[in-house]
């Protein structure tokens, strides 16, 4: 079923919670990406062959990435129940 182009005016409106969603889990990628990065180097003692901040770099951001990705989806599929039982009562 294709469904009509909704007003511009109706796209702009979003759920407050999934902005503030959004933001947070901004905020928390740009942590990790930059600031783990950033102080990397103090990070001087080793595990293995590598040093720590390596480790960090590598494994822990690629963790959180995929935390992130997993928080959002978890919290997306709670709000979608309320979002979905609007539509359907809108579609008939």
């Amino acid at each position: 079923m294709i469904r009509a182009m909704a007003a511009p005016d109706v796209l702009e409106k979003h759920d407050p919670r999934v902005l503030r969603l959004k933001a947070v889990l901004l905020a928390v990628w740009a942590l990790v990406s930059f600031g783990t990065l950033f102080f990397a180097r103090d990070l001087q003692f080793a595990v293995g062959a590598w040093q720590f901040g390596y480790w960090v770099a590598a494994q822990g951001a690629l963790i959180a990435f995929i935390a992130i990705v997993a928080i959002y989806a978890w919290a997306m599929a709670r709000l979608a129940p309320e979002d979905s039982i609007a539509d359907e009562e809108g579609d008939g």
